[in-house]
């Protein structure tokens, strides 16, 4: 039979996890991250590119916002993709690069909500 003590513990770190990286698409940052000033934004085919790569299990996940101007306001797109980086230079710049990538494949279909 399973160690009751280990799920429990399992649990809790799957938790910590999710808390953590939704703290990070709501706009916060990791511990010791405060410090690294923000990556400049980068503007491309009418899109604001913002790299905005945290510290994961001691690596930089990839993840940013794409933003745009509108009529209506500023509209936003987050992403996190799963490839780490041992940089953070190197996660900046894969993160504009999936950027680009997301923009050119999706274009504005990126802020339609999808409908579940």
């Amino acid at each position: 039979m399973r160690d009751p003590g280990a799920r429990h513990l399992a649990v809790v770190s799957m938790f910590s996890k999710l808390k953590a990286a939704w703290n990070r698409l709501a706009g916060g940052r990791g511990l010791g991250e405060a410090d690294a000033p923000a990556a400049p934004p980068v503007e491309y085919k009418g899109y604001r590119i913002r790299a905005t790569p945290y510290r994961n299990n001691g690596a930089y996940q990839t993840a940013g916002i794409i933003e745009k101007d509108t009529p209506e306001g500023v509209k936003e797109h987050r992403f996190i993709r799963a490839d780490t980086h041992q940089g953070r230079d190197d996660a900046i710049a894969f993160a504009i690069s999936k950027a680009k990538q997301i923009i050119d494949l999706q274009g504005d279909r990126i802020f339609v909500q999808a409908s579940g």
